[in-house]
């Protein structure tokens, strides 16, 4: 399941390792040791959403790229777990207005042959 807290401001110290969302708003960095994805909002400086993926995500900088049933998605690996999770991520275009219900969620997993993977580019 996904939390969002749009009141708290992110701890840099509790934040390992991502990169940007597709509309450069977002930073998505994974949260040690909690198998969470942060989305910092930069424009606010505030977390936007905090997102439950599989064991320990190492995102590297993630790919983005435009789903066909989700819309705008952001990827991640896992050194924990043998997926590649694909979170949906907001975007301020009107043409992806209907994805919103997904975003800040894990909307696919993609199986791997084998866990630890370290980067998705």
């Amino acid at each position: 399941s996904e939390t969002q807290d749009h009141h708290h401001r992110v701890r840099p110290s509790s934040l390992h390792d991502g990169g940007w969302d597709a509309s450069k708003r977002y930073f998505m960095v994974a949260a040690n040791a909690s198998n969470k994805v942060a989305a910092v909002d930069t424009k606010t400086g505030k977390l936007a959403a905090l997102v439950d993926t599989a064991k320990i995500p190492h995102p590297g900088r993630g790919a983005n790229f435009i789903h066909p049933q989700f819309g705008p998605v952001w990827t991640t690996g896992h050194l924990g777990d043998d997926v590649v999770s694909l979170i949906s991520t907001a975007s301020d275009d009107p043409k992806y207005a209907k994805y919103k219900e997904h975003n800040w969620k894990v909307v696919q997993e993609l199986k791997m042959p084998g866990a630890g993977n370290l980067f998705v580019k």
